[in-house]
């Protein structure tokens, strides 16, 4: 794998960071995540369900939608990263 785009790296770090109460909510340990770590039917212990509550908590601290004008495909952690750029990130209060 190479290494994330510096420009997505906040975003990684935010989405291991939401993903890691998500997990730990259901009492589960968070494995070790990279860009190309895939949410679902990888080693992450989420659900479809956990995915959307993630995107929202995103949208609330971004206040970005990426998904606003219909669904964009992604899979990994990286995939989901690029689809918001550092430009929009501000955290909510």
């Amino acid at each position: 794998m190479s290494a994330p785009a510096p420009t997505i790296i906040p975003m990684i770090t935010m989405i291991v960071e939401e993903l890691g109460r998500i997990v730990a909510e259901k009492g589960a340990a968070l494995p070790p995540l990279a860009a190309d770590t895939a949410f679902l039917g990888g080693p992450l212990p989420i659900d479809s369900l956990d995915l959307a509550t993630l995107l929202v908590v995103l949208e609330q601290r971004t206040g970005h939608d990426p998904f606003r004008a219909g669904f964009r495909q992604f899979t990994t952690v990286g995939e989901l990263a690029s689809l918001y750029s550092t430009d929009t990130l501000v955290e909510a209060p």
